[in-house]
C-alpha cells in the first residue's frame, strides 16, 4: 500500500474543499469576527478608571449579585471566581481585582435571555478586593469581597 499517494490525495482534497469554501464566501479569512472591546476600561490602571470606562461611575451594592471567591487563596495564580446575578435583565457582568496592574480582569455580555452566571480563574498577585459589577436596565450593581493570598501557600 502506498501511503505517500494516500497522503497527497487527502491533502489535495482538503485543499480543494477549503478553496471552494473561501471562493463561495463561507470562510472569510480577512474578516475579524470578534466583538469590539472596551480599550479604555481594560487599559485603566486603577479601579475608578476601569469603572469609568465601563460607564459604571455610580453603582449600588446589591444582595442579588452573588460573588463567590475563597477567603484565602493558597495559590494566587489560580483563584476561582464565580458570579451569579439574580437581577432581572442583566446584560453584562465584569470582574475587577483592585491591586492588579490592570484591575478589569473580564467582562461578559449576555443576550437573548442567557443566564447571567460567570466562572473564571484569575491571577491575584497579592491580597486584594475582588469586585463584581453587573449592568441591568442601564443601572450598575456591585458586590465585593477581599481575598487573602498566602505568600508561601502555607494556608495561614
Amino acid at each position: 500500500m502506498n501511503t505517500t499517494r494516500r497522503t497527497v490525495l487527502k491533502s489535495a482534497t482538503a485543499s480543494g474543499v477549503l478553496a471552494g469554501l473561501i471562493a463561495a464566501g463561507a470562510l472569510r479569512p480577512t474578516q475579524v469576527l470578534a466583538a469590539d472591546w472596551n480599550k479604555a476600561a481594560f487599559e485603566a490602571h486603577d479601579v475608578a478608571g476601569a469603572l469609568k470606562g465601563l460607564g459604571a461611575g455610580a453603582s449600588a451594592d446589591s444582595k442579588d449579585l452573588m460573588l463567590r471567591v475563597p477567603d484565602i487563596a493558597e495559590n494566587g495564580a489560580v483563584v476561582p471566581v464565580d458570579v451569579v446575578s439574580n437581577i432581572p435583565n442583566t446584560s453584562s457582568i465584569s470582574i475587577l481585582v483592585e491591586k492588579n496592574p490592570f484591575p478589569l480582569s473580564a467582562t461578559f455580555e449576555f443576550t437573548n435571555g442567557a443566564l447571567p452566571e460567570v466562572s473564571a480563574r484569575l491571577k491575584l498577585s497579592q491580597t486584594s478586593m475582588v469586585k463584581a459589577v453587573a449592568k441591568a436596565d442601564g443601572k450598575f450593581y456591585t458586590a465585593q469581597k477581599e481575598v487573602k493570598v498566602t505568600v508561601g501557600g502555607c494556608g495561614g
